[in-house]
């Protein structure tokens, strides 16, 4: 009687730990990507796991890649979708442009910053 349980919840372990790592690869491929799309450069360059899907957003100077794990992951089969968030700044809208607003204490990127 203990040994279908022992096993239920070591398999229940193994699947959280795969989860684990599957969110971490696509986290990382998420924000490579949106780094990549933040300079102007293909974010399909970005290492992602087989059968991610990749959607960017751009919105208000920054861009915000998302990504999603295929639908035959162990996890998917059980009803969980991994989906992982990544944004960075839009370097194709700069200081001045209406994308990017400063606060009244900050200063552009580009201005030297010295005493």
């Amino acid at each position: 009687m203990a040994l279908p349980a022992v096993l239920g919840c070591l398999a229940l372990c193994v699947g959280g730990i795969c989860g684990a790592a599957q969110y971490a690869a696509l986290a990382g491929s998420a924000a490579v990507a949106a780094r990549l799309a933040g300079r102007g450069d293909d974010p399909g360059g970005a290492a992602a796991p087989a059968g991610t899907t990749l959607g960017i957003e751009r919105e208000g100077g920054v861009v915000c890649v998302s990504s999603t794990a295929s639908d035959d992951t162990t996890l998917s089969r059980l009803g969980i979708r991994l989906i992982a968030r990544a944004c960075a700044l839009d370097e194709s809208v700069g200081p001045g442009s209406p994308g990017i607003r400063l606060s009244a204490g900050a200063r552009a990127l580009d201005e030297s910053v010295g005493p």
